[in-house]
Protein backbone atom coordinates (compact mmCIF):
# COMPACT_ATOMS: atom_id res chain seq x y z
CA UNK A 1 0.00 0.00 0.00
CA UNK A 2 1.15 3.66 -0.65
CA UNK A 3 3.34 5.17 1.82
CA UNK A 4 1.60 8.58 0.88
CA UNK A 5 -0.98 7.77 2.98
CA UNK A 6 -0.93 5.33 6.23
CA UNK A 7 -4.06 4.57 6.56
CA UNK A 8 -5.03 1.91 9.28
CA UNK A 9 -7.69 0.73 11.72
CA UNK A 10 -6.67 2.02 14.72
CA UNK A 11 -6.86 0.30 18.44
CA UNK A 12 -9.38 -0.36 20.32
CA UNK A 13 -10.82 1.03 24.20
CA UNK A 14 -12.84 -1.48 24.55
CA UNK A 15 -11.66 -5.08 26.27
CA UNK A 16 -12.97 -7.38 23.73
CA UNK A 17 -11.03 -5.74 20.54
CA UNK A 18 -7.72 -6.01 22.40
CA UNK A 19 -6.27 -8.25 20.20
CA UNK A 20 -7.27 -5.70 17.22
CA UNK A 21 -5.32 -3.22 18.64
CA UNK A 22 -2.16 -5.02 19.49
CA UNK A 23 -2.35 -5.78 15.54
CA UNK A 24 -2.78 -1.95 14.67
CA UNK A 25 -0.47 -0.09 17.10
CA UNK A 26 2.91 -0.65 14.76
CA UNK A 27 0.67 1.54 12.35
CA UNK A 28 0.15 4.59 14.99
CA UNK A 29 3.54 4.95 15.70
CA UNK A 30 4.43 6.54 12.26
CA UNK A 31 1.36 8.22 12.09
CA UNK A 32 1.47 11.54 10.01
CA UNK A 33 -0.41 14.33 12.07
CA UNK A 34 -0.04 17.02 9.50
CA UNK A 35 -0.36 17.83 5.32
CA UNK A 36 3.43 18.59 5.50
CA UNK A 37 4.30 14.91 7.42
CA UNK A 38 2.28 13.40 4.45
CA UNK A 39 4.18 15.37 1.71
CA UNK A 40 7.79 14.52 3.81
CA UNK A 41 6.98 11.08 3.79
CA UNK A 42 6.30 10.46 -0.04
CA UNK A 43 10.16 11.24 -0.24
CA UNK A 44 11.35 9.79 3.08
CA UNK A 45 14.50 7.30 2.32
CA UNK A 46 14.02 3.61 3.49
CA UNK A 47 16.19 2.35 6.02
CA UNK A 48 18.05 -1.09 5.79
CA UNK A 49 18.36 -3.06 8.99
CA UNK A 50 22.12 -2.92 10.62
CA UNK A 51 23.79 -6.59 10.37
CA UNK A 52 25.52 -7.59 13.58
CA UNK A 53 28.60 -9.33 12.76
CA UNK A 54 31.53 -11.36 15.22
CA UNK A 55 34.86 -10.14 13.29
CA UNK A 56 35.97 -7.12 12.28
CA UNK A 57 36.71 -8.31 8.75
CA UNK A 58 32.67 -8.89 8.61
CA UNK A 59 32.31 -5.46 9.31
CA UNK A 60 33.03 -4.05 5.98
CA UNK A 61 32.05 -7.55 4.62
CA UNK A 62 28.20 -7.27 6.11
CA UNK A 63 28.54 -3.61 5.56
CA UNK A 64 25.26 -1.98 3.64
CA UNK A 65 24.56 0.60 0.79
CA UNK A 66 21.34 2.38 0.77
CA UNK A 67 20.60 5.33 -1.03
CA UNK A 68 17.75 7.32 -3.56
CA UNK A 69 17.82 8.80 -6.75
CA UNK A 70 15.82 11.52 -7.32
CA UNK A 71 14.55 13.86 -10.19
CA UNK A 72 12.48 16.67 -9.20
CA UNK A 73 10.76 19.70 -11.12
CA UNK A 74 9.64 22.70 -9.33
CA UNK A 75 8.03 25.76 -11.35
CA UNK A 76 6.91 28.95 -9.60
CA UNK A 77 4.00 31.12 -11.00
CA UNK A 78 4.69 34.13 -9.46
CA UNK A 79 1.46 36.38 -9.98
CA UNK A 80 2.87 39.26 -12.17
CA UNK A 81 6.54 38.95 -11.31
CA UNK A 82 9.26 36.74 -13.15
CA UNK A 83 8.11 32.87 -13.00
CA UNK A 84 10.96 30.50 -11.89
CA UNK A 85 11.85 26.69 -12.15
CA UNK A 86 14.04 24.30 -12.26
CA UNK A 87 14.61 20.65 -12.94
CA UNK A 88 17.40 18.52 -10.48
CA UNK A 89 18.92 15.14 -10.61
CA UNK A 90 20.06 14.37 -7.14
CA UNK A 91 19.50 12.11 -3.91
CA UNK A 92 21.95 10.47 -1.43
CA UNK A 93 24.21 7.72 -1.22
CA UNK A 94 25.27 6.02 2.45
CA UNK A 95 27.28 2.94 3.46
CA UNK A 96 26.58 1.50 6.91
CA UNK A 97 28.97 -0.80 8.70
CA UNK A 98 27.56 -3.64 10.29
CA UNK A 99 27.84 -3.90 14.21
CA UNK A 100 30.03 -5.62 16.14
CA UNK A 101 30.16 -5.01 19.66
CA UNK A 102 27.68 -3.05 19.73
CA UNK A 103 29.53 -0.21 17.57
CA UNK A 104 29.44 0.53 13.70
CA UNK A 105 29.41 3.31 11.34
CA UNK A 106 28.16 5.21 8.31
CA UNK A 107 28.72 7.86 5.67
CA UNK A 108 26.38 9.61 3.07
CA UNK A 109 26.93 12.32 0.25
CA UNK A 110 23.62 13.92 -0.45
CA UNK A 111 23.89 15.86 -4.36
CA UNK A 112 21.60 17.95 -5.95
CA UNK A 113 22.53 19.60 -9.81
CA UNK A 114 19.90 21.41 -12.23
CA UNK A 115 18.98 19.94 -15.53
CA UNK A 116 20.14 22.85 -17.68
CA UNK A 117 17.89 22.74 -20.46
CA UNK A 118 14.75 22.68 -18.06
CA UNK A 119 16.21 24.92 -15.49
CA UNK A 120 15.18 28.74 -15.73
CA UNK A 121 18.22 31.31 -16.04
CA UNK A 122 19.10 34.12 -13.69
CA UNK A 123 15.90 35.69 -12.48
CA UNK A 124 13.63 32.88 -13.49
CA UNK A 125 15.99 30.42 -12.11
CA UNK A 126 14.33 28.22 -9.42
CA UNK A 127 17.38 28.16 -6.71
CA UNK A 128 15.16 26.22 -3.98
CA UNK A 129 16.54 22.97 -5.13
CA UNK A 130 20.13 23.11 -5.53
CA UNK A 131 20.91 26.29 -4.41
CA UNK A 132 22.16 29.49 -6.27
CA UNK A 133 24.74 28.06 -8.23
CA UNK A 134 22.52 25.42 -9.47
CA UNK A 135 24.34 22.44 -7.59
CA UNK A 136 25.17 20.98 -4.39
CA UNK A 137 27.31 18.53 -2.75
CA UNK A 138 27.70 18.00 0.87
CA UNK A 139 28.57 14.76 2.97
CA UNK A 140 25.54 14.55 4.79
CA UNK A 141 25.83 11.88 7.32
CA UNK A 142 29.30 10.99 9.10
CA UNK A 143 28.55 8.68 12.41
CA UNK A 144 29.44 6.85 15.17
CA UNK A 145 26.97 4.65 16.85
CA UNK A 146 27.45 2.38 19.57
CA UNK A 147 24.12 -0.17 20.88
CA UNK A 148 23.74 -1.77 24.19
CA UNK A 149 20.67 -3.31 24.29
CA UNK A 150 17.91 -0.40 24.17
CA UNK A 151 20.68 2.21 24.47
CA UNK A 152 22.12 4.16 21.90
CA UNK A 153 24.93 6.80 21.15
CA UNK A 154 25.68 8.31 18.00
CA UNK A 155 28.48 11.31 17.33
CA UNK A 156 28.38 12.70 14.30
CA UNK A 157 26.53 14.28 11.28
CA UNK A 158 22.90 12.29 11.34
CA UNK A 159 19.23 12.27 10.45
CA UNK A 160 16.96 13.82 13.28
CA UNK A 161 13.43 13.35 13.43
CA UNK A 162 11.90 15.92 16.34
CA UNK A 163 8.93 18.16 17.13
CA UNK A 164 11.17 21.22 16.75
CA UNK A 165 14.50 19.59 14.50
CA UNK A 166 13.54 17.02 11.77
CA UNK A 167 14.79 16.29 8.47
CA UNK A 168 11.61 17.51 6.48
CA UNK A 169 12.40 15.67 2.98
CA UNK A 170 10.45 17.80 0.85
CA UNK A 171 12.73 18.70 -2.08
CA UNK A 172 15.45 16.04 -3.18
CA UNK A 173 18.44 17.59 0.30
CA UNK A 174 17.18 16.49 3.84
CA UNK A 175 17.88 18.22 6.69
CA UNK A 176 21.09 16.47 8.63
CA UNK A 177 22.85 17.48 11.92
CA UNK A 178 25.63 17.93 13.71
CA UNK A 179 24.74 16.16 16.69
CA UNK A 180 25.75 13.81 19.74
CA UNK A 181 22.83 12.08 20.58
CA UNK A 182 21.31 9.25 23.43
CA UNK A 183 18.23 7.39 23.05
CA UNK A 184 16.87 4.26 24.82
CA UNK A 185 13.40 2.20 24.09
CA UNK A 186 11.85 0.18 25.92
CA UNK A 187 8.14 -1.51 25.23
CA UNK A 188 6.74 2.00 24.24
CA UNK A 189 8.83 3.71 26.28
CA UNK A 190 11.53 5.96 24.22
CA UNK A 191 13.37 8.83 25.07
CA UNK A 192 15.88 10.73 22.69
CA UNK A 193 18.16 13.88 24.15
CA UNK A 194 22.09 15.48 23.26
CA UNK A 195 22.98 18.70 21.51
CA UNK A 196 22.54 19.78 18.42
CA UNK A 197 25.72 21.83 17.31
CA UNK A 198 25.15 22.54 13.74
CA UNK A 199 22.28 21.73 10.35
CA UNK A 200 22.40 21.81 6.73
CA UNK A 201 19.86 21.19 4.11
CA UNK A 202 16.58 22.33 2.42
CA UNK A 203 15.60 24.57 5.53
CA UNK A 204 18.88 26.28 5.81
CA UNK A 205 18.96 27.81 2.25
CA UNK A 206 21.41 26.14 0.58
CA UNK A 207 24.12 28.75 0.68
CA UNK A 208 26.83 28.48 -2.01
CA UNK A 209 28.97 29.84 0.14
CA UNK A 210 28.75 27.47 3.36
CA UNK A 211 26.43 24.24 3.37
CA UNK A 212 26.14 24.79 7.25
CA UNK A 213 24.57 26.71 9.60
CA UNK A 214 24.92 27.03 13.18
CA UNK A 215 21.85 26.47 15.75
CA UNK A 216 22.64 28.33 18.25
CA UNK A 217 26.43 30.25 19.20
CA UNK A 218 26.62 27.56 21.59
CA UNK A 219 23.96 24.54 20.10
CA UNK A 220 20.97 23.41 20.84
CA UNK A 221 20.41 21.51 24.21
CA UNK A 222 16.80 18.92 23.62
CA UNK A 223 15.69 16.48 25.36
CA UNK A 224 12.21 13.87 24.80
CA UNK A 225 10.25 11.42 26.34
CA UNK A 226 7.31 9.47 24.31
CA UNK A 227 5.25 7.01 25.09
CA UNK A 228 3.37 4.65 22.22
CA UNK A 229 1.10 2.63 23.55
CA UNK A 230 -2.10 0.22 22.17
CA UNK A 231 -4.85 3.18 21.45
CA UNK A 232 -3.04 6.20 22.86
CA UNK A 233 0.39 8.07 22.29
CA UNK A 234 1.88 10.92 24.65
CA UNK A 235 5.21 12.86 24.50
CA UNK A 236 7.18 16.01 25.71
CA UNK A 237 10.15 17.83 24.56
CA UNK A 238 12.06 20.12 25.86
CA UNK A 239 14.64 22.63 23.75
CA UNK A 240 17.24 24.71 24.55
CA UNK A 241 18.05 27.14 21.62
CA UNK A 242 21.15 29.18 22.42
CA UNK A 243 21.81 32.86 20.38
CA UNK A 244 23.37 33.17 17.33
CA UNK A 245 24.22 36.56 15.88
CA UNK A 246 26.01 35.53 12.64
CA UNK A 247 23.62 37.44 10.44
CA UNK A 248 24.09 34.72 7.75
CA UNK A 249 23.03 32.15 9.38
CA UNK A 250 19.76 30.42 8.84
CA UNK A 251 18.35 31.02 12.55
CA UNK A 252 19.94 33.65 13.71
CA UNK A 253 17.96 35.53 16.32
CA UNK A 254 15.66 32.35 17.76
CA UNK A 255 17.25 32.14 20.81
CA UNK A 256 14.16 30.76 23.47
CA UNK A 257 13.77 27.62 25.50
CA UNK A 258 10.69 25.71 24.07
CA UNK A 259 8.56 22.98 25.71
CA UNK A 260 6.24 21.15 23.35
CA UNK A 261 3.85 18.23 24.53
CA UNK A 262 1.03 16.20 22.58
CA UNK A 263 -1.42 13.35 23.13
CA UNK A 264 -3.33 11.17 20.91
CA UNK A 265 -5.93 8.68 21.23
CA UNK A 266 -6.83 6.30 18.39
CA UNK A 267 -9.94 4.92 18.31
CA UNK A 268 -11.63 1.82 16.33
CA UNK A 269 -14.95 2.47 16.34
CA UNK A 270 -15.48 -0.74 14.26
CA UNK A 271 -13.64 -3.05 12.04
CA UNK A 272 -14.01 -0.13 9.43
CA UNK A 273 -14.27 2.93 11.11
CA UNK A 274 -11.77 4.29 12.98
CA UNK A 275 -11.16 7.80 14.85
CA UNK A 276 -7.78 9.86 15.90
CA UNK A 277 -8.13 12.73 18.42
CA UNK A 278 -4.59 14.66 19.23
CA UNK A 279 -4.07 17.50 21.29
CA UNK A 280 -0.70 19.60 21.50
CA UNK A 281 0.74 22.89 23.08
CA UNK A 282 4.68 24.80 22.91
CA UNK A 283 5.19 27.17 25.10
CA UNK A 284 8.57 29.53 24.39
CA UNK A 285 10.24 31.83 25.95
CA UNK A 286 12.79 34.36 24.52
CA UNK A 287 16.48 34.14 25.27
CA UNK A 288 19.20 37.35 24.48
CA UNK A 289 15.81 39.44 23.32
CA UNK A 290 15.52 37.13 20.22
CA UNK A 291 12.06 38.16 20.26
CA UNK A 292 10.91 34.19 20.21
CA UNK A 293 7.90 34.19 23.02
CA UNK A 294 4.66 32.21 22.10
CA UNK A 295 2.08 29.96 23.19
CA UNK A 296 0.23 27.87 20.54
CA UNK A 297 -1.68 25.53 21.35
CA UNK A 298 -3.16 23.08 18.22
CA UNK A 299 -5.59 20.13 18.36
CA UNK A 300 -6.69 17.83 15.34
CA UNK A 301 -9.58 15.06 14.19
CA UNK A 302 -9.00 12.28 11.81
CA UNK A 303 -12.27 9.93 10.57
CA UNK A 304 -10.65 6.66 8.76
CA UNK A 305 -13.13 4.51 6.59
CA UNK A 306 -12.37 0.69 4.75
CA UNK A 307 -8.65 1.96 5.36
CA UNK A 308 -8.98 3.72 2.57
CA UNK A 309 -10.88 7.02 3.18
CA UNK A 310 -9.78 10.08 5.81
CA UNK A 311 -11.19 13.13 6.32
CA UNK A 312 -9.34 15.30 8.73
CA UNK A 313 -9.77 18.71 10.70
CA UNK A 314 -6.99 21.08 12.32
CA UNK A 315 -6.31 23.97 14.36
CA UNK A 316 -3.53 26.18 15.89
CA UNK A 317 -4.06 29.39 17.91
CA UNK A 318 -0.88 31.50 18.99
CA UNK A 319 -1.52 33.64 21.64
CA UNK A 320 -0.27 37.68 21.65
CA UNK A 321 2.76 38.54 23.07
CA UNK A 322 3.70 42.11 22.11
CA UNK A 323 6.01 42.51 19.53
CA UNK A 324 7.30 38.99 20.18
CA UNK A 325 6.89 35.13 17.38
CA UNK A 326 6.86 31.94 17.56
CA UNK A 327 9.58 29.52 15.91
CA UNK A 328 8.94 26.35 14.69
CA UNK A 329 12.42 24.66 14.79
CA UNK A 330 14.94 23.27 12.45
CA UNK A 331 12.85 22.03 9.94
CA UNK A 332 9.31 21.35 9.06
CA UNK A 333 8.18 21.82 12.84
CA UNK A 334 5.16 19.92 14.56
CA UNK A 335 1.92 21.54 14.37
CA UNK A 336 -0.73 19.81 13.40
CA UNK A 337 -1.89 22.94 10.82
CA UNK A 338 1.80 23.03 9.08
CA UNK A 339 1.47 22.93 4.98
CA UNK A 340 3.65 22.28 2.28
CA UNK A 341 4.61 25.86 2.56
CA UNK A 342 2.45 27.82 5.04
CA UNK A 343 2.90 27.97 8.62
CA UNK A 344 1.31 30.06 11.33
CA UNK A 345 4.68 31.58 12.59
CA UNK A 346 4.59 33.79 9.24
CA UNK A 347 1.64 35.79 11.13
CA UNK A 348 1.88 35.30 14.73
CA UNK A 349 4.69 38.66 15.28
CA UNK A 350 2.62 40.84 17.94
CA UNK A 351 -0.96 39.38 17.40
CA UNK A 352 -3.49 36.54 18.27
CA UNK A 353 -3.58 34.44 15.03
CA UNK A 354 -5.18 31.10 14.46
CA UNK A 355 -4.82 28.65 11.78
CA UNK A 356 -7.69 25.78 10.42
CA UNK A 357 -6.76 23.17 8.13
CA UNK A 358 -9.10 20.40 6.47
CA UNK A 359 -8.49 17.52 4.22
CA UNK A 360 -8.93 14.30 2.72
CA UNK A 361 -7.01 11.55 1.78
CA UNK A 362 -7.49 8.34 -0.67
CA UNK A 363 -5.66 5.52 -1.91
CA UNK A 364 -6.49 3.09 -4.35
CA UNK A 365 -4.40 -0.03 -5.12
CA UNK A 366 -0.91 2.03 -5.18
CA UNK A 367 -2.59 5.29 -6.04
CA UNK A 368 -2.21 8.14 -3.27
CA UNK A 369 -4.46 11.06 -3.09
CA UNK A 370 -4.90 14.45 -0.71
CA UNK A 371 -6.17 17.64 -0.92
CA UNK A 372 -5.86 19.98 1.59
CA UNK A 373 -7.32 23.71 2.79
CA UNK A 374 -5.83 25.96 4.77
CA UNK A 375 -7.02 28.98 6.25
CA UNK A 376 -4.44 31.21 8.09
CA UNK A 377 -5.73 34.48 10.25
CA UNK A 378 -3.83 36.95 12.61
CA UNK A 379 -5.79 39.76 14.06
CA UNK A 380 -4.27 43.33 14.08
CA UNK A 381 -0.90 43.84 15.72
CA UNK A 382 -0.01 46.97 16.94
CA UNK A 383 0.16 48.80 14.04
CA UNK A 384 -3.25 47.64 13.02
CA UNK A 385 -2.17 45.40 10.21
CA UNK A 386 -4.23 42.58 10.07
CA UNK A 387 -2.67 39.02 8.23
CA UNK A 388 -5.15 36.34 6.18
CA UNK A 389 -3.26 33.58 4.26
CA UNK A 390 -5.44 30.45 2.11
CA UNK A 391 -2.76 27.81 1.00
CA UNK A 392 -4.36 25.04 -1.10
CA UNK A 393 -2.46 21.71 -1.31
CA UNK A 394 -3.41 19.24 -3.89
CA UNK A 395 -1.38 15.94 -4.24
CA UNK A 396 -0.99 12.24 -5.84
CA UNK A 397 1.29 9.54 -5.61
CA UNK A 398 1.73 6.16 -7.61
CA UNK A 399 3.79 3.72 -6.10
CA UNK A 400 3.91 0.56 -8.45
CA UNK A 401 6.80 -0.60 -6.74
CA UNK A 402 8.02 -0.08 -3.09
CA UNK A 403 10.75 1.46 -3.85
CA UNK A 404 9.75 3.40 -7.42
CA UNK A 405 7.30 6.60 -6.66
CA UNK A 406 5.70 8.83 -8.62
CA UNK A 407 4.46 12.30 -7.33
CA UNK A 408 2.80 15.21 -8.05
CA UNK A 409 1.74 18.71 -6.13
CA UNK A 410 -0.01 21.37 -6.88
CA UNK A 411 0.18 24.42 -4.11
CA UNK A 412 -1.85 27.84 -4.34
CA UNK A 413 -0.74 30.87 -2.14
CA UNK A 414 -3.49 33.49 -1.55
CA UNK A 415 -2.59 36.88 0.19
CA UNK A 416 -5.86 37.93 1.20
CA UNK A 417 -4.83 41.19 2.66
CA UNK A 418 -2.40 42.23 0.47
CA UNK A 419 0.67 41.93 3.20
CA UNK A 420 3.16 39.97 1.25
CA UNK A 421 3.54 37.20 4.32
CA UNK A 422 4.48 34.30 3.08
CA UNK A 423 5.38 35.55 -0.44
CA UNK A 424 2.36 36.95 -1.42
CA UNK A 425 -0.17 35.39 -4.68
CA UNK A 426 1.68 32.24 -6.32
CA UNK A 427 1.43 28.84 -7.44
CA UNK A 428 3.48 26.28 -7.23
CA UNK A 429 3.78 22.92 -9.37
CA UNK A 430 6.33 19.92 -8.21
CA UNK A 431 7.00 16.39 -9.80
CA UNK A 432 8.92 13.85 -8.38
CA UNK A 433 10.60 10.93 -9.49
CA UNK A 434 11.95 8.83 -6.69
CA UNK A 435 13.92 5.11 -6.56
CA UNK A 436 15.14 4.08 -3.26
CA UNK A 437 18.18 1.55 -3.28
Amino acid sequence: MSRFIKLSVVCALMAPLSVLADEVSKDIKDREHSVRDIIDKVAAPLEKEVSVVEKTKHMFKEGKVSGQIKVLYSGYDNNGAKDQYATAIGGQLKYELAELNGFNAAVEFTTAHDIGFATGEEDKHNSEISSQDGSYTELSQAYINYRNGGVNLRAGRQLIDTPLADSDDIRIISNTFEAYTLSYENEGLAFLGGLLRRWQGTDTGLSPQNHWSDTGEDGTYFGGLSYAGSFIDASVWYYDISKDDNPNSATQNVANTSLYADLSLHIALSADYALHIGTQYINQSESDNSGIDSSIYGAVAEFVMFEDIALSAAYNRSEKQALKGSFSGFGGGALYTNMDSMIIDAITVDRDAYAIVAGITYTYNDFGFIYAYGDFKGKEDSFGVKEHIVEQNIGFEYTPKENVTVAALYVNNEDKKNSGSNGGDWENIRVLFLYNF
